[in-house]
């Protein structure tokens, strides 16, 4: 098969998927999960309903690969964070920004987050971003910028959990107190 046409057929698998999990969880913002069809869907993309069941079995898994397709745009989001920073705790700092950001602008999306928090894409993005915390903990306690006396994976812990509470903030400028707060508790403790 000619290069050419091999690179249109997938330009185009990849055009009718995203089309398909953007119409998607568009209807079901609009209309709820219990109302959204297969039918509907590809009605909305503009593909033929049979088209629609080649890449999906249903309205679950459609939903299910949009989260996996947005949480992979939050981690390449973070990366860009660390890697625009200059010093280890200006990395550090970078990414947990991002990610507070990124919790209070994503929190209230009327998707069903309970089907969507589930399974194991969320519990590979999850140890992903654990580990790039950690790594970017341990470089700031090398580096003396933040306190050595606490394993790097537990402060990740932390971070991560007081900065989900952003997804409960009104406003940037709450998140951005909430992260002062949080790396505070990241400084090295004094001697005693």
């Amino acid at each position: 098969m000619p290069k050419l046409w091999t690179e249109t057929i997938e330009e185009h698998r990849r055009a009718v998927h995203d089309a398909t999990l953007d119409t998607t969880a568009a209807l079901v913002r609009e209309h709820g999960l219990a109302s959204v069809t297969m039918s509907q869907i590809a009605a909305a993309a503009g593909i033929g309903r049979a088209t629609l069941y080649k890449y999906f079995p249903d309205v679950e898994t459609i939903l299910v690969a949009w989260h996996d397709r947005h949480i992979t745009r939050h981690l390449r989001q973070l990366a860009a964070a660390r890697d625009a920073a200059p010093s280890p705790a200006g990395r550090l700092e970078a990414v947990l920004e991002a990610f507070a950001l990124i919790q209070q602008q994503h929190h209230d999306t009327e998707l069903p987050v309970a089907l969507l928090h589930r399974g194991e894409h969320v519990a590979r993005a999850r140890q992903q971003l654990q580990d790039l915390v950690s790594d970017l903990l341990a470089a700031g306690a090398e580096a003396g910028a933040i306190r050595s006396d606490i394993a790097p994976g537990e402060l990740a812990g932390y971070c991560l959990h007081a900065l989900a509470a952003a997804g409960s903030l009104p406003s940037e400028a709450a998140v951005r107190r909430l992260l002062a707060v949080t790396m505070a508790g990241l400084r090295p403790q004094p001697a005693r």
